[in-house]
């Protein structure tokens, strides 16, 4: 099994900056996409950003060039570095990420997810 913990979220004031961190752990032999979703309330889950082990990074158009999505392959830990918050970046945020574990079975596995709310 692949267990993901995210940290890092929390409240701010629109403007300002919070940095997520997601940690793999377990029978991991490779991971492939790591990616950070978001749900708010009443709203369904969207993928925020990804990033390929290669380096090769997506992100949801309202978040350009105010997010940053970078990884640490030999920690197995992503991060998303969150800038110019605003009150509508507000929800619950959750890491994902997919590869093959020892085995080589492939796995895709989900944070628990971390509370990001940014006040006006």
């Amino acid at each position: 099994q692949v267990q993901l913990v995210e940290s890092g979220g929390g409240l701010v004031q629109a403007g300002g900056s919070l940095r997520l961190s997601c940690a793999a752990s377990g029978s991991i032999f490779s991971i492939n996409a790591m990616g950070w979703y978001r749900q708010a309330p009443g709203k369904q889950r969207e993928l925020v950003a990804d990033i390929t082990s290669g380096g090769n990074t997506s992100y949801l158009d309202s978040v350009k060039g105010r997010f940053t999505i970078s990884r640490d392959n030999a920690k197995n830990t992503v991060y998303l570095q969150m800038n110019s918050l605003k009150p509508e970046d507000t929800a619950l945020y959750y890491c994902k990420a997919a590869g093959r574990e020892v085995l080589r079975f492939p796995f895709e596995s989900w944070g628990q997810g971390t509370q990001v709310t940014v006040s006006s």
